[in-house]
């Protein structure tokens, strides 16, 4: 699974609050069944256009990556949530909708891989589908 958050009308000042993305970051994954293996990585940035200022950040999970990107000067952020595992997807809107006082969320839930039990089934279902797109 893949949910894709684009978050408007949140609160500039906890969309600049580095402290909170990094919290974000930590706890978000047990919240919703996943297994942080990497601390979380931070990082503030100031570069030549101010409406692209913002704090990012990301964390390694066994079940794939969490990130995140804010735009205080917009209002605006972006998170993703990329597992091979399923999760509540709706408590996780729900949470940084909260966190970061969003007035408006959009979402996009994309299924992604290939579910096989082995390497040659997926092989097979990869050549499958390149000789429908040919055909």
């Amino acid at each position: 699974m893949h949910l894709i958050i684009d978050g408007y009308g949140g609160d500039p000042g906890r969309l600049w609050d580095s402290g909170l993305v990094e919290r974000f970051l930590d706890q978000h994954p047990s919240s919703i069944g996943m297994t942080k293996i990497a601390p979380p990585e931070v990082h503030t940035y100031r570069g030549a256009q101010p409406g692209d200022w913002g704090v990012s950040g990301f964390v390694l999970i066994a079940e794939s990556h969490i990130s995140i990107h804010t735009f205080p000067a917009k209002a605006y952020l972006n998170v993703d949530i990329f597992s091979c595992k399923s999760f509540d997807t709706e408590a996780s809107i729900a949470g940084i909708t909260e966190d970061f006082a969003l007035s408006r969320v959009d979402t996009l839930v994309l299924e992604r891989g290939i579910d096989h039990l082995s390497a040659e089934q997926a092989r097979a279902e990869v050549s499958q589908r390149r000789s429908g797109l040919t055909a």
